[in-house]
């Protein structure tokens, strides 16, 4: 044989020989006729072999061209079974999921349930962890995508946004804040605010926003979790802001241990999203896992999340 041989003209040629015509051919197989015919010669030259008979009307395989014809589609079918296979890599198998505890309990159990209906061979392992911790562990690949508060601070890891979520001014009962629907910039001078310790991207977030407004973000009081900073904040220990997913599973309207205030109409906002190393190649497993997380956040929680 001169050359190599291609699965292209394999196609063409099955193409040809189904059609009996090379101009039917080519409209089937949706390129030029002159096209198609040099593929075919192609093939002939690769092979050694008259595949077609010349000078008749329309396309008649010789017996060497029946006999190639009965193995290309042989090779064909295997060719486009082994693409079916790669289509369906990235419903199967196990995928390892890492998530914030600001986020994961309050937000996942609804995509668990959504991505069990639609990909029911593809197993979840979900591990929530501190955002520091979460990104170590994913560089060291012990988990293969983790979905948290953006940024992430590594150029080893690769992000992709996928919606915002509100924070909600948190005080308690009896704070003379509590009977309104919402507070701006200047109700938050001077006041005490609880937040998660350093090395959560929330406590960067809320500090920046206490130097901008002229609140105190109190040092000595770090809540280690959202339930923690709630029952401070119930307390009276001082005010916090606490993500809107999680106020409304866990503080009951008009009747939890605090009262959650709006702010800036809702326009103060956290972003979350999917992060992965850059070394591991982006497969269709991520944009369908980032397209069912968007899907939920749309359908689920179209009244409080924001798109990105």
């Amino acid at each position: 044989m001169s050359d190599e041989i291609t699965l292209r003209q394999l196609r063409y040629f099955r193409a040809l020989a189904e059609a009996g015509h090379y101009r039917k051919a080519a409209e089937r197989a949706g390129v030029s006729q002159p096209s198609l015919s040099q593929q075919i010669l192609r093939l002939e030259g690769a092979l050694g072999l008259a595949l077609v008979e010349r000078g008749g009307r329309g396309a008649i395989l010789t017996p060497a061209g029946r006999e190639v014809l009965a193995q290309a589609r042989r090779v064909l079918d295997e060719a486009e079974a082994l693409g079916a296979l790669a289509s369906r890599a990235g419903e199967t198998g196990t995928i390892r999921l890492g998530a914030s505890p600001t986020l994961g309990p309050y937000f996942l159990p609804h995509v668990v349930e959504r991505l069990r209906r639609d990909l029911p061979g593809l197993k979840l392992v979900i591990r929530d962890a501190p955002p520091l911790v979460l990104q170590e562990e994913l560089l060291e690949g012990r988990h293969d995508l983790v979905l948290a508060q953006l940024p992430v601070r590594s150029g080893d890891l690769a992000s992709a946004r996928l919606f915002r979520e509100p924070l909600r001014l948190a005080v308690a009962q009896d704070h003379p804040l509590a009977g309104r629907g919402g507070v701006a910039d200047a109700d938050l001078a001077g006041l005490d605010i609880l937040a998660l310790p350093p090395g959560y991207p929330l406590h960067n977030q809320i500090a920046a926003l206490c130097e901008e407004v002229g609140a105190r973000l109190r040092q000595d009081y770090e809540g280690s979790s959202l339930d923690a900073l709630r029952q401070m904040t119930a307390l009276g220990m001082g005010a916090s802001f606490l993500p809107a997913l999680y106020a409304g599973s866990e503080v009951r309207p008009g009747a939890g241990d605090v009262a959650l205030l709006r702010f800036r109409g809702d326009r103060f906002m956290r972003s979350v999203g999917l992060a992965w190393r850059r070394r591991a190649a982006r497969g269709g497993l991520i944009d369908r896992v980032a397209a069912v997380i968007r899907e939920v956040a749309q359908t689920r929680f179209s009244g409080v999340l924001r798109m990105e």
